[in-house]
C-alpha cells in the first residue's frame, strides 16, 4: 500500500504559468506535483487562480524545460549590447502598433 506522501513524490514536477485578465503573457507562478497534464491543470487552477484572476493556464513538466547555464551568460547576452538594431529606440512606433 502506498502512502499519499510516497505517491506524490513519484509524480512529476510541473511548472505553472497563468495569464491574467489584464495581461497578454503567461507568467510563472509556481510548481506542483501531479500524475498527468490534466491533473496538473486542475490542481494549478485550484492553487494559483483562487480569486478568478486568470484567463489561461499552462503547465509544463519541469523535466522538459531546457535552459541556458547562468555561467554562460556572457556568451548569450553580452554580445547583444553592440548590436543597436536589436533595440529599436531610435524611432517611434505608430499608434496602430499596440502592445510592443
Amino acid at each position: 500500500m502506498t502512502t499519499p506522501s510516497s505517491t506524490a513524490a513519484e509524480w512529476p514536477l510541473w511548472e505553472v504559468f497563468v495569464r491574467s485578465k489584464a495581461g497578454l503573457d503567461h507568467k510563472h507562478c509556481g510548481s506542483l506535483h501531479a500524475a498527468d497534464a490534466k491533473m496538473a491543470i486542475q490542481m494549478a487552477r485550484d492553487v494559483y487562480t483562487r480569486r478568478q484572476e486568470g484567463t489561461s493556464i499552462w503547465v509544463v513538466r519541469s523535466a522538459d524545460i531546457v535552459a541556458s547555464d547562468p555561467a554562460d551568460k556572457d556568451m548569450y547576452f553580452d554580445p547583444a549590447e553592440d548590436k543597436v538594431y536589436r533595440h529599436p529606440t531610435f524611432f517611434t512606433l505608430p499608434q496602430a502598433v499596440n502592445h510592443m
